[in-house]
């Protein structure tokens, strides 16, 4: 049962079915469905509606006129009880829109933790972000998207269903994404090429210079010396022996399902 306190603001609306921390915050007219469940030092901000099957985690700062739960934009879509799960430490700015997911998937839209994502971002159906991403204004996923740790996307980044960003990437602003970007590159453009290795922000992320002198020597192997895929690849095998963090790069590489950027 959703617990009525000083916290809740008599002008909002909150289903008595909900389960909602004693200590969360929550502002005038927001809206709180009945399966709706939201953690301890949690603040939902103004005219912000949460609704569907939607699980909210701890501590997570919701800001004004945002839309977290809402039926997927699916014309598949069929009424089936799918699931938007958010997890701990999380801001999400204004007017910013999450899906619940589809039967087609895994039925769930999931994000992470220490998430830091700016206004207008669209998460559609079955997207699955993991921790410590930004996502700047305007970033929209399409549905069934993964954005691994630490990946950055910049403002107006449009990415397309069904493609993968990997950990330690980022995007410039406008860059429109067809295809998987592997974890560590910097991407920009229409559509999405590679520019180099995002190696500040694996200083910031604590990579040491040797680790990041070995990943830039297997971004060169994988897009400037010529190679075809299959053999880029072979010469990433070897280099994993003298660098562990050469390893996630190659498993993206064979997981890929819609080919990466090149």
């Amino acid at each position: 049962m959703a617990r009525r306190s000083a916290v809740i603001h008599p002008a909002a609306i909150v289903d008595p079915r909900a389960r909602i921390a004693a200590d969360v915050e929550i502002g005038p007219y927001a809206i709180i469905g009945e399966h709706v469940e939201i953690g301890s030092g949690c603040r939902v901000g103004p005219h912000a509606v949460i609704t569907g099957r939607t699980r909210i985690g701890k501590n997570n700062r919701i800001y004004q006129f945002v839309s977290l739960g809402e039926v997927p934009q699916d014309k598949k879509y069929g009424g089936q009880p799918t699931r938007l799960e958010i997890g701990d430490g999380n801001t999400i700015r204004e007017f910013c829109t999450f899906n619940c997911g589809t039967e087609q998937d895994a039925g769930v839209t999931r994000v992470g933790d220490d998430n830091w994502i700016m206004a207008y971002v669209h998460l559609a159906h079955d997207c699955q972000v993991g921790n410590h991403t930004v996502f700047a204004n305007n970033a929209q996923l399409a549905g069934h998207v993964h954005v691994g740790d630490y990946a950055v996307l910049g403002g107006f980044t449009v990415v397309h269903q069904f493609c993968h960003i990997g950990a330690h990437s980022i995007t410039a602003m406008g860059t429109i994404v067809l295809q998987d970007i592997p974890p560590y590159v910097m991407a920009s453009g229409n559509f999405a090429r590679p520019y180099g290795v995002n190696q500040e922000g694996l200083k910031r992320r604590g990579f040491d210079s040797a680790a990041i002198a070995r990943i830039k020597r297997a971004y060169k192997t994988l897009y400037k010396t010529g190679l075809t895929l299959e053999r880029a690849k072979a010469e990433l095998t070897k280099q994993t022996a003298e660098c562990p963090a050469i390893r996630p790069l190659l498993e993206f590489i064979d997981r890929s399902g819609r080919g990466i950027i090149r």
